[in-house]
């Protein structure tokens, strides 16, 4: 829809040199996704892969897990008052058959893009809910050097962040380091959405051979739509919290934290990486 960026005049002072001009900023929009025409969540997101997005927002909350337990996701018309359409609403609609959760005030929640849904879910829910549990057999097993080099893949890959500098990024590797789908957007856990959605909508859950990798930190609700979507391995450029740390150790899932060129954290699931020490 050609909303990715967008141009504001700056004032830039470089060397004490003062000057006008216009900069490329990456957009920030609001979603409202609907679940059978019934208000469920709000997230603040770079418009794209909307569809994606919503499918895998349902899939980290529990709610479908393939691709034939929707019916439908399409844009709601008429959003605003004037009759037009903001392309800011998406509902999605359940097949046949498929239990629709308890849409409660409390249920609803709103997401920002820096906390993603702060407070929501506990450990046990999300052990208990995954329909996906991570299960990876024979196990995946990796090679420090192949994670040590994908940062840079990620980096070379991100088309909108050379413009703005203003974008998360997210991308799922095979256990042999082949890219399969990268994602960009201004809200670190959207750019998640957006791969798991893609994924489900072409029928590969659960991505038990797939490793994921966030340009940012490894916060707890990266951590648990990883466990959502039946991935064995998270890494991450920069830090996980404690309660990501938790989760991985309570679901079996390797978490990889400050992974910058050779250099690596391992907090949970170390038996995947082939890691040549005695401790």
């Amino acid at each position: 829809m050609g909303r990715v960026t967008e141009r504001r005049r700056t004032i830039r002072v470089r060397d004490g040199a003062v000057s006008a001009r216009p900069d490329t900023l990456v957009a920030e929009e609001p979603l409202e996704i609907r679940l059978n025409g019934r208000p469920l969540a709000i997230t603040m997101r770079t418009p794209g892969d909307d569809f994606a997005l919503a499918a895998g927002f349902l899939v980290s909350e529990g709610v479908i897990g393939s691709a034939d337990e929707v019916r439908s996701i399409v844009y709601c018309a008429g959003a605003k008052d004037d009759g037009s359409n903001t392309y800011n609403v998406v509902d999605v609609q359940l097949a046949p058959g498929v239990p629709v959760p308890d849409i409660t005030l409390e249920r609803n929640v709103y997401t920002t893009s820096s906390c993603g849904l702060c407070g929501k879910a506990s450990l046990d829910a999300v052990r208990t809910t995954t329909r996906h549990p991570i299960a990876d057999t024979p196990p995946v097993r990796v090679a420090p050097e192949l994670l040590s080099g994908l940062p840079d893949r990620l980096r070379a890959a991100q088309r909108v962040f050379d413009r703005t500098g203003g974008l998360h990024a997210a991308a799922l590797f095979t256990e042999d380091g082949e890219l399969l789908d990268v994602r960009e957007d201004v809200g670190r856990h959207n750019a998640v959405d957006k791969l798991v959605g893609r994924a489900l909508r072409e029928g590969l859950l659960p991505l038990s051979r797939a490793i994921l990798l966030v340009s940012g930190r490894a916060s707890f609700e990266l951590a648990q739509k990883a466990v959502m979507a039946g991935v064995p391995v998270l890494a991450a450029v920069s830090a996980p919290s404690s309660l990501a740390v938790d989760l991985a150790a309570e679901t079996g899932l390797t978490l990889v934290g400050f992974l910058r060129g050779p250099d690596m954290n391992v907090y949970a699931g170390e038996e995947r990486i082939a890691l040549h020490t005695g401790v």
